[in-house]
């Protein structure tokens, strides 16, 4: 299973990829936002300095609702590094944008998938990646999980190459969950991800271990 982080954070990339715990950043409009940088070619300029971090997959989100201008967004976000992804909405003309894209040997990451059809015909137009959020469905009273449970079916039953990324992901047990499932992919805010390695029990072994070192060289 592949960690990506979420996130458009360079600091929490760089802490990430020291620790050797990554494998690629999605990133999204309102990440941008949330890190103040605007403007068309700040954006631009921000997905390839992630990518001079990061060794795997940037997956880097259109805007634009019709097919046409996905294309022309996908193309242009393509030809600033080897390591994009386009990321598309999972919507009629993102299907078609996505069909398109992949011809053109574009690497697509479907996103805002909410049920298995959704992601059954992403797959079907070559999507490289499918995104269904599982925290959102958690949100609304729905199963995320029976989700990704139900999406892995279906691709192992058809031998569908397209990779699963469980996002929208809230804590550790989303991630392990996840895992047992068979998601190819996590991708989740750094603390959801360093939190696994909380164990009450380790922090009081290493205490024990510390303490017991303190007394034999007194």
């Amino acid at each position: 299973m592949k960690f990506f982080l979420d996130t458009a954070n360079l600091d929490q990339i760089k802490t990430a990829g020291e620790m050797g715990i990554i494998d690629g950043v999605t990133t999204n409009p309102s990440l941008m936002a949330k890190e103040g940088i605007t403007g068309n070619e700040n954006i631009l300029e921000h997905y390839v300095n992630i990518c001079r971090i990061v060794d795997g997959d940037v997956s880097a989100e259109v805007i634009s609702t019709e097919s046409e201008g996905m294309v022309e967004e996908g193309e242009k976000l393509a030809s600033l590094h080897e390591q994009i992804v386009v990321k598309v909405p999972v919507i009629p003309e993102g299907i078609k944008a996505i069909k398109y894209l992949t011809k053109k040997g574009i690497r697509t990451n479907c996103t805002l998938i909410f049920n298995a059809g959704q992601a059954l015909l992403a797959a079907k137009a070559g999507a490289a990646y499918v995104s269904p959020f599982i925290g959102r469905l958690d949100d609304i009273g729905q199963d995320g999980m029976e989700l990704i449970h139900q999406i892995v079916h279906i691709f192992d039953i058809y031998g569908l190459e397209t990779e699963i990324i469980a996002a929208s992901i809230r804590n550790t047990n989303h991630i392990l969950r996840c895992m047992e499932a068979g998601a190819h992919v996590a991708t989740c805010p750094l603390d959801a991800i360093t939190g696994l390695l909380n164990h009450p029990l380790t922090s009081a072994g290493l205490e024990k271990f510390l303490a017991d070192h303190r007394k034999l060289n007194k």
